[in-house]
């Protein structure tokens, strides 16, 4: 329900959202493509599972949040099965309400990015692998064969991180709880071989077409921004343990209960599975520290762990008092509520920073064969509520932008031009607009903060958005007779009826 009260957050959710329709519209299920250019900051999988979900049901910006829907509700089940498995009943449902009512699964699970699909993976890889090993002597191959297969997706999802956090975290496990012993009974034979066919033929194929993708893929996007200092959201060392508190509110203080319980706990409960949790959690948040830039959404991957200690630390130090149950009611209440709240702040942040209110104009005006020119920025939602056909033409100084962009839009578009100097054709200089101006069939949009210059001339304001105004050429195209708009018009002819 919450995924349908706002409109989608720019930039991620534009960029996402518009990559996945792009790639259902084109049918190119290789390449994911930003504008039309390629965008290989990321695997594809994400993609590929947007694009089936409009395939489905339309395209919508609840229907691209399915999939990170979709992967919180998988990270939900594998927390109570799993929990169930290891502890009891009790406290996996406790667990699962906790992680469900918390912050980090209501807004993670409604966004449109990586984050929550390769979360989801990775915690379903931990679990699989950990329940194998506490099989017996040998792990329990069929388990371990599923942890292969959910560390494939995961590296599909979001790159190395689906395999090296799962290992990070299990190795340290497996040392702490001196396991490493069963290590060489893993099926490695079937297991790798599941995971090479899974994983391995994007990037085979993807490596063929443009033979830069490795360097840029795992070099520039995976290395680059683990070690670089340039990238955006420097962070200080206390960002995630602080974040983390937020993130399962309030449910996370409880987990601090079970501080220094892996090895002094109730018979009941096998201290490997404390052990479990604190090592899930302390190797992932300790390897999400050590960069500069730091993202509240790259520690998702821990919330299952973190769920579970919380879970545990109420089961030791609230179930037994009388008032247990009201004060159980009344925090999943307070959860959930802040969740909403979040939410529709967000909204309220989000219009004055995207295209909806132009979109509707320009979808209902536009012709399929019209031209969109963006200046001064990149409109990343607009293609996707208009449902363009067609790329944007996007109008920078782009050599002095080669020299001086930093993290930002405007990269995005000209490394992804480096893949493929045709698409590069899209990233065109001002000279453009003085031409495009005196000819029917063109718009442009710029945003309202940019500066007036000599981009203006010749163009005609059709309107100015909260946060982006809408131009015309000067000559006008007649509209065909019975025309209905591009495909986003449809859904708002009525308010655009009204105006």
């Amino acid at each position: 329900m919450l995924a349908a009260l706002r409109p989608l957050a720019v930039p991620d959710e534009g960029r996402y959202a518009e990559i996945g329709r792009w790639m259902l519209q084109s049918g190119d299920w290789l390449v994911p493509r930003l504008n039309g250019i390629p965008f290989f900051h990321k695997p594809p999988l994400l993609h590929w599972l947007q694009a089936g979900a409009m395939a489905l049901f339309g395209e919508h910006a609840w229907s691209a949040r399915l999939v990170p829907g979709l992967s919180a509700g998988l990270m939900l089940l594998a927390l109570y099965l799993s929990a169930r498995t290891l502890v009891d009943e009790t406290v996996a449902r406790r667990a699962a309400v906790m992680l469900g009512t918390g912050t980090a699964f209501l807004i993670g699970g409604q966004y449109v990015n990586h984050d929550m699909l390769v979360a989801s993976w990775i915690g379903i890889a931990i679990w699989c692998f950990a329940l194998a090993f506490l099989h017996g002597e040998r792990p329990h191959a069929g388990l371990a064969r599923l942890g292969f297969i959910a560390c494939a997706l995961g590296v599909l999802a979001k790159g190395l991180i689906g395999l090296a956090l799962p290992g990070l975290a299990l190795l340290a496990w497996l040392l702490w709880t001196r396991q490493l012993r069963k290590v060489p009974y893993l099926p490695w034979f079937s297991g790798l071989a599941l995971f090479a066919l899974i994983a391995l033929p994007w990037f085979v194929l993807a490596q063929r077409q443009y033979p830069a993708l490795f360097d840029y893929l795992f070099g520039a996007q995976q290395f680059g921004r683990y070690t670089g200092k340039t990238f955006n959201n420097p962070q200080p060392g206390w960002f995630y343990p602080v974040g983390l508190l937020l993130l399962l509110f309030p449910w996370a203080f409880w987990a601090l209960a079970q501080i220094g319980r892996a090895r002094r706990v109730a018979p009941a409960l096998d201290s490997r599975v404390l052990a479990l949790c604190w090592c899930w959690l302390i190797a992932i948040v300790g390897f999400f520290s050590v960069p500069r830039s730091k993202l509240i959404g790259y520690v998702l991957p821990v919330m299952p762990a973190l769920a579970l200690l919380a879970s545990l630390g109420w089961q030791r130090t609230m179930v037994h008092r009388r008032w247990a149950r009201p004060v159980f009611a009344a925090l999943t209440a307070l959860a959930l509520g802040i969740a909403v709240t979040f939410t529709l702040l967000a909204d309220r942040y989000t219009r004055n920073k995207t295209t909806g209110d132009i979109a509707i104009t320009l979808a209902c005006r536009m012709q399929p064969d019209d031209t969109l020119y963006a200046v001064g920025g990149y409109p990343y939602d607009l293609p996707f509520l208009i449902q363009a056909r067609r790329p944007m033409v996007v109008v920078q100084d782009w050599a002095e932008l080669r020299r001086s962009a930093g993290d930002s839009w405007s990269r995005e578009l000209f490394e992804g031009a480096d893949f493929e100097p045709a698409a590069g054709r899209l990233l065109q200089s001002p000279d453009v607009l003085p031409i495009a101006s005196a000819e029917p069939g063109h718009w442009m949009v710029a945003p309202n903060d940019h500066p007036a210059g000599t981009w203006q001339l010749g163009w005609v304001r059709v309107q100015q958005g909260s946060g982006w105004s809408l131009y015309r050429s000067a000559p006008e195209r007649p509209e065909p007779a019975q025309y209905k708009g591009l495909p986003g018009c449809r859904d708002h002819r009525g308010e655009q009826g009204q105006r």
